[in-house]
């Protein structure tokens, strides 16, 4: 989870990849092989989940760069410290559905903000913890999961986001594990990436 600037104030992701239909090494991905089979929909639509700090941010950007997609955040969606559960049932029930949109979550109010719409014919890759699950894989093409030890994740993610996140890791963290074990979004993914050495696009 990145902690927006508004959040702050408030004192608020191994060298290869594995794949569910096979070892997928990174220079692959970055020749565009994963990119050609996620390109195999008419509109591909990609679920990027993963724990706090195991790289999601920093994957995502580039993905939908490559893809021309649309870019949706969780971060951007989650309603509070508690929000997880609520930020993915946002994704299917607005993000994934025949009038695809989503809402913002501002910070500083501690309120539901305005709507952004989506082009229902854009590609789309949707960003964040909690994005992967049983539901929300239905309705896309494509899931990829990022995954990074806690602690490396937790080193990672306070180091980016300092005191405004510390307060609140365990807090969040309770959140990620109750939906992992629900989920079992690794299971759900189409990819797998070591979020020790993410393939860059392009």
């Amino acid at each position: 989870m990145v902690v927006p600037r508004a959040r702050h104030s408030h004192s608020r992701d191994r060298g290869c990849l594995s794949a569910a239909v096979g070892h997928v090494e990174i220079r692959s991905l970055v020749n565009g092989d994963v990119l050609a089979r996620i390109r195999l929909s008419p509109r591909p639509v990609v679920l990027v989940d993963g724990g706090s700090g195991s790289g999601k941010t920093t994957l995502a950007p580039g993905l939908a760069h490559a893809l021309d997609a649309q870019l949706v955040r969780l971060d951007d969606i989650y309603p509070g410290w508690d929000g997880l559960e609520a930020a993915s049932a946002h994704v299917k029930e607005f993000v994934l559905s025949s009038d695809p949109r989503w809402q913002r979550w501002d910070w500083t109010a501690d309120a539901p903000a305005e709507w952004h719409l989506l082009d229902a014919n854009r590609p789309l890759v949707i960003e964040g913890c909690g994005s992967l699950s049983r539901a929300n894989r239905q309705l896309a093409t494509f899931g990829i999961w990022v995954e990074l030890d806690a602690e490396s994740r937790k080193i990672r993610a306070l180091e980016r986001d300092g005191d405004a996140y510390a307060p609140y890791w365990d807090r969040w963290a309770r959140q990620e594990a109750a939906f992992a074990e629900r989920e079992h979004p690794q299971l759900l993914a189409d990819l797998i990436i070591d979020g020790d050495v993410l393939p860059e696009f392009g």
